[in-house]
């Protein structure tokens, strides 16, 4: 399962090792970069992941951003609350591929890309997981 954290969206999606293919799922609502925690207890026990993944927003030459502090206190915090392994991977670009991938279907261009966001970085986990870093 992975996120895409947000202050104020979260996007969503799961996916699976044996196709190494994800789909979004859902955008969860965030105050201030804290999700409804029983919200999303309740989508990891409708999906049993056994890895939870992060983006982590790193600048386009590879340092961090100062995002990135939030993003890792995320992931530790989602860690801790679900007790699953996580590991957050360079999420630079998913935004603007998700809104490109957003624009085929008229329907889509109003919704957020959040999930779709989400959907690209468990892919690029799924194709390279040692590409994953810890929070």
């Amino acid at each position: 399962m992975a996120f895409d954290f947000g202050t104020r969206q979260i996007g969503l999606a799961v996916g699976q090792t044996l196709t190494s293919s994800g789909q979004p799922l859902a955008v969860l609502k965030a105050r201030d970069g804290q999700p409804n925690w029983q919200q999303v207890s309740d989508y990891i026990e409708q999906w049993q992941p056994d890895m939870l993944i992060v983006g982590l927003p790193l600048n386009m030459d590879g340092s961090e951003s100062p995002f990135c502090q939030r993003a890792r206190k995320f992931a530790r915090r989602l860690q801790g609350r679900m007790t699953l392994p996580a590991v957050m991977v360079d999420e630079r670009l998913s935004t603007a591929e998700a809104k490109s991938r957003g624009e085929q279907p008229s329907s889509y261009r109003d919704k957020p890309v959040d999930s779709e966001a989400a959907c690209l970085i468990l892919e690029t986990w799924l194709q390279e997981p040692q590409l994953g870093i810890p929070p």
